[in-house]
C-alpha cells in the first residue's frame, strides 16, 4: 500500500500537468454564419434597467451588429465608435452587460466587462462565449465621456 504522501504528491503532480481549461476554438468566420446582436447605448455612462427590457418594449437607442460568438468586447467596442462619433474620444470607458431572460421570463443583466478607448484593459479579450452569451440575449453597453468631453 502506497504512502499518503506519495500519492499527495502524484495528485499535486497530475493537477500541474493537466491544462487549466480548455481554450476556446476559434470560429471560421468564413464558414459560418454571423448572428445578429440587438445592442442597447446609454450615453450616461450606466446601464439601462432590467425593467426597461419586456417582450413587446426595448430601449430605444438600438444598434443592430452581426457578430460571432468569438467577438471579443474590444471589437464590440470598435463596431459601436464606427456608428457613434462622440464616443471615439480617448478615454471613453464603455461598460458591457448581457441582458437575459431568466426560467420565470423575467430579464436579467449581468455585467462581462469594460473597455477603455485608446487603451489596453484586462476585459479586451472577453468573448461572448466565454460569458455564455446566448443567440437571443441582448447586449447593454454604458458609455462614459472622459471628463473633459462631456456634454452639460
Amino acid at each position: 500500500m502506497p504512502q499518503s504522501g506519495a500519492i499527495e504528491e502524484r495528485l499535486r503532480s497530475v493537477a500541474q500537468d493537466a491544462p487549466a481549461q480548455e481554450p476556446a476554438k476559434p470560429v471560421d468566420r468564413e464558414k459560418t454564419c454571423p448572428l445578429l446582436l440587438r445592442v442597447f447605448v446609454s450615453d450616461d455612462g450606466r446601464h439601462h434597467r432590467p425593467d426597461d427590457f419586456s417582450k413587446t418594449s426595448v430601449p430605444s437607442n438600438e444598434l443592430q451588429i452581426y457578430t460571432w460568438m468569438d467577438a471579443s468586447l474590444k471589437e464590440l467596442t470598435s463596431l459601436v465608435k464606427e456608428v457613434r462619433p462622440d464616443a471615439r474620444k480617448k478615454g471613453t470607458v464603455f461598460k458591457f452587460a448581457v441582458v437575459f431572460q431568466d426560467r420565470t421570463g423575467r430579464f436579467r443583466m449581468r455585467e462581462v466587462g469594460q473597455t477603455v478607448g485608446g487603451s489596453k484593459g484586462p476585459n479586451d479579450t472577453v468573448t461572448l462565449a466565454s460569458h455564455h452569451f446566448e443567440i437571443g440575449d441582448f447586449m447593454d453597453i454604458a458609455i462614459q465621456l472622459p471628463r473633459d468631453s462631456r456634454r452639460y
